[in-house]
C-alpha cells in the first residue's frame, strides 16, 4: 500500500508553501462554508483554480475585520503568507496567515491564542486596492472633471468632449453650480446695488437708475430688488 498519496499537500488548496517566495495578494470572489468539516471555509479567489481555507486562527481575524457576514467579503481583498512560527503539535510547521485586508480603515490589533494558555498580538495592516484603469467613461469620472475644473474655458471644453455626451443630462446642474463657482462676480452689480441701498434721496435712487442702465443691468434681479427697496424706503410704503 503506498503511503505517498497521503503526504501530499492538497493542490486544491493554497498551502502555507505556496508562499514561500513571498506575500501575494488576493481579491475574494466567494466564500462558502460547510460546518461540521475539517476546514469548513472555502474561499474562492480571483484568478486562481485553488480556494483558501482558512483555519480558525486567520477566520477569526476575518471576523474582527469584515464582522460574521460572509457575502460581505466578495470583492475584497486579502494578503497572505508564510507565518514559520505557526506550530502544531509542538512543532513550528509554518503557517498561512493574513497580513494585510482591505477595507479597514487602521491597523487592526487582535490577540489570539498561540496555544493553551497563551495568546498572541497579532497586527494585520490596512490593503490600499487601486481600481485598474478604464477606457469606459463613466459618470463618476465626468462629475469629478467637472468638480474639479479650474478655469471656464477648461469647464467649457471638458463639457463639450464626447465622453460626456451620455451623462450631460444628469450632470447639467452640477455643471452650471461649477461655472457659477469659476465665473467672477460682476463688480458693477455689486457697486449699483451699494448706490441703491445707500440712497435716502429720490435724487439719489434715479442716480443709481441711472448707472444701471448706463451699464446695461437694470434688469438683472438684483439691481431690481434693489431699486424696489429703495422706492419703498423713500416713498415710506
Amino acid at each position: 500500500m503506498d503511503m505517498s498519496s497521503v503526504i501530499v499537500a492538497k493542490s486544491d488548496q493554497w498551502n502555507a508553501d505556496d508562499f514561500a517566495g513571498g506575500a501575494r495578494t488576493f481579491t475574494i470572489e466567494d466564500v462558502s462554508i460547510k460546518p461540521g468539516t475539517e476546514q469548513p471555509v472555502s474561499i474562492k479567489l480571483a484568478g486562481s483554480d485553488k480556494v483558501f481555507r482558512p483555519c480558525k486562527t486567520v477566520s477569526r481575524i476575518l471576523v474582527a475585520a469584515w464582522g460574521a457576514d460572509a457575502n460581505a467579503y466578495r470583492g475584497r481583498s486579502i494578503e497572505l503568507y508564510t507565518d514559520p512560527g505557526v506550530t502544531w503539535g509542538g512543532m513550528k510547521v509554518g503557517g498561512t496567515r493574513v497580513s494585510r485586508m482591505s477595507d479597514i480603515a487602521a491597523p487592526l490589533v487582535i490577540a489570539l491564542q498561540e496555544k493553551k494558555g497563551s495568546r498572541k498580538m497579532t497586527t494585520v495592516q490596512p490593503l490600499k486596492v487601486v481600481a485598474p484603469a478604464s477606457d469606459e467613461p463613466t459618470i463618476e469620472g465626468a462629475e469629478h472633471a467637472i468638480r474639479t475644473a479650474e478655469t471656464p474655458d477648461e469647464l467649457k471644453t471638458i463639457w463639450l468632449h464626447k465622453n460626456m455626451r451620455p451623462f450631460r443630462d444628469k450632470l447639467q446642474t452640477i455643471m452650471e453650480q461649477r461655472k457659477a463657482e469659476l465665473t467672477p462676480a460682476n463688480t458693477d452689480t455689486a457697486d449699483t446695488v451699494a448706490m441703491f441701498d445707500t440712497a435716502t434721496t429720490p435724487e439719489a435712487i434715479e442716480a443709481a437708475d441711472k448707472a444701471a442702465n448706463v451699464l446695461n443691468i437694470a434688469a438683472d434681479p438684483a439691481i431690481v430688488e434693489a431699486r424696489e427697496s429703495a422706492w419703498t424706503r423713500g416713498t415710506g410704503q
